[in-house]
């Protein structure tokens, strides 16, 4: 459990440098980058390992039927993580589509997941994304941008549909059956 919150840690940390000391991020000039991109990718290690690691320590007993819900909320978690990227209508209609891709998934994953390390990993994510949230608003007005061409939007259902098959897989090849059972 300590790699887990170390790494949750470290995350937390790395991306909120440049909003809680932004005159020491900026005197690190491009070097910064490189150093708070290791310390994520660190961080993620951490975080992998140390959930996959953690002894199973039982919370609660989701219910199976969560699991359609779970899957559902997973497919608005790919398609919100997509609209960061878009340049269709849909490009605008929310400042923060990857932190709420992040809010989506980590609530869909805390419906199923009932042990402790679960509930560290995907609530302590939440809280990030929330806070994030409130320290970007807080810190820079949001320009939205103009809408583009529907026809990406039609892309952007694609790709979260053929993204959410290929984790589904993955989760699979891992042993771990997104759709119950």
């Amino acid at each position: 459990m300590t790699l887990l919150i170390a790494g949750l840690l470290l995350w937390t940390l790395a991306h909120y440098f440049k909003r809680l000391m932004p005159a020491r991020r900026a005197a690190m000039g491009d070097k910064g980058r490189g150093l708070v991109a290791a310390a994520i990718g660190v961080s993620l290690l951490l975080m992998i390992f140390g959930y996959r690691w953690a002894e199973f320590i039982p919370v609660w007993s989701p219910p199976s039927s969560f699991t359609h819900i779970n899957n559902l909320l997973m497919l608005g978690a790919f398609f919100l993580f997509g609209m960061s990227a878009t340049t269709g209508r849909l490009r605008g209609k929310m400042r923060h589509p990857m932190l709420m891709a992040v809010v989506v998934w980590a609530t869909a994953h805390l419906l199923v997941n009932g042990d402790l390390a679960a509930i560290i990993l995907f609530g302590g994510m939440l809280v990030w994304a929330l806070v994030s949230m409130v320290l970007i608003n807080g810190a820079e007005a949001w320009n939205r941008p103009e809408p583009g061409d529907a026809k990406k939007d039609k892309l952007l259902v694609v790709i979260t549909l053929v993204s959410f098959t290929v984790v589904a897989l993955i989760h699979l090849a891992l042993g771990v059956s997104p759709f119950g059972g």
